[in-house]
């Protein structure tokens, strides 16, 4: 079993959302996570103090990180405005550049996921801004319908990453679905939308999913962590995210990502008979 990692970017400044609910949201979610003890008061008046700063990514941090440890990572970047991601097209361009600068690949952090003609145009906007010929997506908010896969595959995508799913990659026409297996927000929460686990459940659930995921016989073992919670104001978090790579390292579990999972898929294919796709 080997190892994808990758990063929805889903906020650069705090006041991007000046109109939208999520800072009357996130403050509600800290008290409350402080009130549970599950944050401490340090991490509390980090989080208020962002305010300040007006810095909700932490993508260069994360980037430095991933390096140190030889993380191949994916970093996904939304090109669009829509549910509460509102950074817009040249924060985008400005850091899918900068990303890029630091050897790391770049996905689509997909807004539209109902209408064909707007997912084209979302594709087109994506491949002129990042100067990518071939690459992947996740939804924003993991959202779907049952043609969206179809949709992405006709498009043109070589990869998508949206459906959450115990399962081994498998090909929608020529793209790629690699099912996500562990996502940063549902490991800290248990059926609610504050952090309502301490880090030793968070890696306890962990192994746990790693243990389904060899006995299950999975091939890429997906997590997904959040750029914005590689930070003090998420200590927790953080820390997990660290233990997680710090683990696999220590255990001899390999990283890649998706353009190298892709590779081996097809390699893989070709050698059972099956027609390799050009990626």
């Amino acid at each position: 079993m080997k190892v994808i990692i990758s990063h929805d970017v889903d906020h650069i400044t705090a006041w991007e959302h000046s109109k939208d609910p999520i800072i009357p949201k996130f403050i509600l979610r800290a008290i409350i996570e402080w009130s549970l003890n599950y944050i401490t008061g340090h991490e509390l008046k980090n989080r208020l103090l962002s305010f300040v700063s007006n810095k909700w990514n932490y993508i260069e941090h994360l980037m430095t990180f991933d390096k140190q440890y030889r993380i191949p990572s994916t970093f996904f970047i939304g090109v669009n405005c829509g549910k509460y991601l509102c950074y817009g097209k040249d924060r985008a361009k400005e850091w899918i550049g900068r990303i890029k600068n630091q050897g790391f690949d770049v996905g689509v952090h997909g807004i539209e996921y109902e209408n064909s003609t707007a997912m084209t145009e979302e594709y087109a906007e994506f491949k002129q801004i990042s100067g990518f010929n071939a690459f992947g997506i996740r939804m924003h908010y993991l959202r779907r319908t049952p043609n969206t896969l179809e949709f992405l595959n006709k498009i043109g995508y070589v990869f998508d990453s949206t459906e959450m799913e115990m399962k081994n990659p498998y090909k929608i026409g020529n793209m790629w679905e690699f099912p996500l297996h562990v996502m940063d927000g549902k490991i800290c929460s248990d059926g609610a939308r504050w952090q309502n686990r301490n880090l030793d459940e968070m890696r306890q659930l962990t192994m746990n999913y790693l243990k389904l995921a060899m006995e299950t016989d999975i091939s890429y073992f997906t997590l997904l962590f959040h750029d914005r919670y590689f930070s003090d104001e998420y200590k927790t978090l953080k820390a997990w995210y660290v233990w997680f790579v710090t683990y696999c390292r220590e255990s001899g579990i390999d990283f890649l990502n998706y353009r190298d999972a892709i590779v081996e898929l097809e390699k893989s294919r070709l050698s059972s008979g099956h027609n390799q796709h050009k990626y």
